[in-house]
Parts: structure tokens; C-alpha cells; sequence
């Protein structure tokens, strides 16, 4: 597709934001008003369109396509996006390690048991670690209370962090992710140590380095999606 308009502008509209094209209000995909909660958003979703050349490539929208994801689809069954994400508390990466006679387990505990315990007293949840990989139901209490904080949660968190729960196999992990002060590359090292681990001892191949790079990128710019969506600075 040829670029078809020539200025890129960001417009207020009471609380919320859009993007223009040559003063025109995009919608989604889905066809909907592409209404943003942020301003911070909205420019990050028009730097999108500003970056474009003459050919637009649509694999070059990644923002857009997120927000487009929460206003068609999250927006319209928040609960359902909520079990999504509910269902790898069960299975949460950080909670499932070696063996304490490998020496995996130590660097597990390392990296691992602090996020954990941070998790833990802001959420006010206790988390079941097992060793192997049996699995093990996480207490009734912390699924509620996990539930409950999901409901919480706007259909713009609800995506970026749907990405960032998938990627990292770790709704420990995405939901830190969201705090303010949340080292979002440490939060993924996190998430990759037994690859890191693989790797130090076997080294890493061309093919799954760039797999590595794909999706830390995609964790990244899921997470500066969620921090914008609640930045409010610079509203109107």
C-alpha cells in the first residue's frame, strides 16, 4: 500500500486522544474510533505512522496492533482476556524449578526467589514453588485474589500485558512488569535464565539468537505500551 496522507498529528478530545491523518481520525482495524487513554500513547502509536516511507508496510505497526486488540476484542469480553491470563498463574514459570541438588536450582533461587517475594507482599498472594515439573494448583485464596486484581485492569493494561504473560510463560513476571519503578529488562532476564542457563553451557545458535531478539523485543515494547497507557502527563 502507497502512503496516502502527508501529516501525522495527534488531536485531544475531552480526556481521551487520537491520531489524525491530514486532520482525519483513524480507526481500528476492526472499525471502531481509535480512541487512546493517554497522550503518551498516542504518540508512540504516531510515531508508527510518522516512521512510515512511501510504501507503508503493515508489519511496522505493532502499537497500533495492540491497541486495536484491546478496543475490538479486550473491550468486549475484559473476563475472558482475565482467564487467559489467570490460567498461567497455575503454571508460572518462576514457580516451577530444578531439583535443589542442581546447580539450576541455585541460580533459580537467585534470580528468581526476589521476584517472587516482591510479588508476594504487593499482592498480598502466597505463590507454591515445586521442584520438577509435577504440577502443583496454586492456593484458592491467591487464584481469587489474582482474579480480582485482573478485573481491575483496563482493556489497554489487559493486552500489553497479555503479550508480556506469553512471552515470559509468567503472570508473576508481566504483572511486575506493570509496577512504575519495574526494571523491565531484568524482569525478562528473568524469564530466560533456563535458555540463558542452556546457552552458557551449550552455547546459542544463529537461529536461536534471533528467536531471543524477536521476542525481547516484543516484551519490551509491550511493556512501554502498558507504561504509557498510564501516563498521564501531558493530558489535556
Amino acid at each position: 500500500m502507497k502512503r496516502f496522507w502527508k501529516e501525522v498529528s495527534v488531536i485531544a478530545a475531552e480526556s481521551v486522544w487520537q491520531i489524525a491523518l491530514d486532520g482525519r481520525a483513524i480507526k481500528t482495524q476492526g472499525g471502531k474510533a481509535q480512541i487512546l487513554p493517554t497522550r503518551a500513547l498516542a504518540e508512540m502509536l504516531a510515531g508508527e505512522w510518522r516512521a512510515q516511507g512511501d510504501d507503508v508496510d503493515p508489519a511496522t505497526f505493532p502499537l497500533r496492533d495492540m491497541a486495536d486488540y484491546a478496543i475490538d476484542q479486550v473491550a468486549a469480553d475484559p473476563a475472558g482476556a482475565a482467564a487467559k491470563l489467570l490460567a498461567y498463574a497455575e503454571t508460572d514459570t518462576l514457580c516451577y524449578r530444578a531439583d535443589p541438588d542442581e546447580p539450576l536450582h541455585a541460580r533459580q533461587q537467585e534470580v528468581w526467589e526476589p521476584i517472587v517475594t516482591a510479588f508476594e507482599a504487593r499482592e498480598g498472594v502466597r505463590l507454591a514453588r515445586v521442584s520438577g515439573i509435577v504440577h502443583h494448583l496454586q492456593p484458592d485464596a491467591t487464584m481469587d485474589a489474582l482474579r480480582a486484581r485482573l478485573a481491575r485492569l483496563d482493556p489497554f493494561i489487559l493486552a500489553p500485558l497479555e503479550v508480556m504473560t506469553a512471552l515470559s510463560a509468567s503472570l508473576c513476571v508481566a504483572l511486575s512488569a506493570l509496577e512504575p519503578d519495574a526494571d523491565h529488562a531484568a524482569l525478562w532476564a528473568a524469564s530466560e535464565l533456563e535458555e540463558h542457563w542452556q546457552a552458557e553451557l551449550w552455547g546459542r545458535d544463529e537461529e536461536a539468537k534471533a528467536r531471543h531478539d524477536t521476542r525481547t523485543k516484543a516484551f519490551m515494547l509491550a511493556a512501554d505500551f502498558a507504561r504509557a497507557a498510564t501516563d498521564n502527563n501531558g493530558e489535556a
